[in-house]
């Protein structure tokens, strides 16, 4: 009876750890609590090592041995795993290349609404030499603000919102701000009414009227709660479907991870046809949530992507902010056009 016992624990545990390290492959990934478990790959990681080391101390008792060993032996091998998905999204790089006069910069925080001021955005986003500043839970005012902060310290910006107002706190708006160097652009009115939109915190489409700049969506999810599953996974496809054209660059507040977007991808991209930027450049293990704990053991939940019409050349995550008031870290991202 021991022995079939033993036999019934391994194969769940290794079918357990086999869903979590490869959710995409299981389809679980976007269900609870699976969903919430993968998001923290870096915890994980740590969590299978330390089972591990239990599973080795439990071997010393001989009725339990085959059992124990066996167990580790699956720990392990998802903990190396883990490590070594970790490893090649990438455990951060610490500066961004120079800039080249076709070069832009994307900068994505959520800025938590009056966590953060709008001076602290502002001396980042030109310390940056951002082009694009996607900023969700932050409400247009903050964003003018941000604007004419930037604007004195010679960097102009537009700022455009959407809001939804049965969304209570800053968490109800998402403001863009777009360096006039890219042209006018207009917030979409399918966006700006609801028509057409993440379902409970807003995000904002805008759309060139002059120039040739790509479409830029400032993204917010709302986060998977266990609630809120099924608005998250069609945000989630609502994000995917936004990246249809040619020429997208989508970025903010995702409340999602790569392994979230397992089967969202179309023509090799990571959602839709955008890839995303810093999975390509060295950061996607990088969590830019929650900065109470370190970034790689966080969940890399805000991203910047593109599709095939932009290069992406570097990317870098602001750790040097966890005391900014946000709980999210800032991601930078350079691109360059193709051709």
């Amino acid at each position: 009876m021991l022995r079939l016992v033993g036999v019934l624990v391994t194969v769940v545990g290794a079918i357990v750890a086999a869903a979590l390290t490869f959710p995409g492959v299981f389809s679980v990934g976007r269900f609870w609590p699976v969903a919430q478990v993968v998001s923290f790959r870096g915890l994980l990681a740590a969590g299978f090592a330390a089972a591990t080391l239990f599973l080795l101390l439990l071997a010393v008792a001989r009725p339990l041995r085959t059992m124990a060993l066996t167990l580790a032996l699956v720990t392990a091998l998802a903990a190396g795993a883990n490590v070594a998905m970790l490893m090649t999204r990438g455990l951060g790089t610490e500066s961004l290349p120079a800039k080249s006069d076709a070069s832009i910069r994307v900068m994505t925080w959520n800025t938590a609404g009056e966590a953060t001021t709008a001076d602290t955005v502002a001396k980042i986003a030109v310390a940056m030499d951002a082009d694009i500043v996607a900023l969700p839970e932050t409400t247009i005012a903050t964003g003018e603000q941000v604007a004419i902060a930037m604007r004195e310290l010679g960097h102009p910006m537009w700022a455009h919102h959407v809001d939804n107002p049965s969304t209570q706190w800053d968490a109800g708006s998402t403001t863009l701000l777009i360096t006039p160097d890219l042209g006018d652009y207009a917030v979409i009115e399918a966006s700006q009414d609801g028509t057409s939109n993440t379902s409970t915190v807003p995000s904002a489409v805008a759309m060139p009227t002059s120039g040739d700049g790509p479409i830029v969506v400032a993204a917010h999810a709302v986060a998977p709660r266990q609630a809120y599953m099924s608005y998250w996974r069609s945000d989630l496809q609502w994000l995917a479907d936004q990246c249809a054209d040619a020429n997208v660059i989508l970025a903010g507040d995702f409340n999602a991870t790569l392994d979230h977007m397992a089967g969202l991808g179309v023509d090799g991209g990571t959602l839709g046809r955008c890839h995303d930027i810093a999975a390509e450049t060295g950061n996607g293990a990088v969590g830019t949530w929650t900065t109470a704990i370190p970034a790689l053991l966080g969940a890399p939940i805000d991203h910047v992507m593109a599709t095939t019409h932009w290069r992406p050349t570097g990317s870098i995550v602001l750790r040097s902010l966890d005391g900014s008031g946000s709980d999210h870290r800032p991601l930078i991202v350079q691109l360059e056009p193709v051709g």
